[in-house]
């Protein structure tokens, strides 16, 4: 019998797990139960991890900019009223 955890994941597995994540907060959560959860495919578990690495990173990336650009209007902003 096979090892129910090192099964290749499906291409329906994958389309379904595709479009749970496209929901905005259930897609987030899903992700850390599939990448932190012991009974989860390993290989769906690997892809869960990089996908949270990949948002981390994009949300750093989106957190820097906003404060960038934040500043610069702030800093035009007061220059133009004082």
């Amino acid at each position: 019998m096979e090892n129910q955890e090192n099964y290749a994941v499906k291409t329906g597995d994958w389309v379904g797990t595709l479009l749970v994540t496209m929901i905005p907060i259930i897609g987030l959560i899903m992700l850390f139960v599939w990448a932190f959860d012991s009974s989860s495919n390993p290989s769906k578990a690997n892809w869960a991890k990089a996908q949270l690495i990949w948002s981390a990173i994009f949300i750093g990336i989106f957190v820097l900019i906003s404060v960038v650009f934040g500043a610069t209007v702030f800093t035009i902003l007061y220059d133009n009223f004082q």
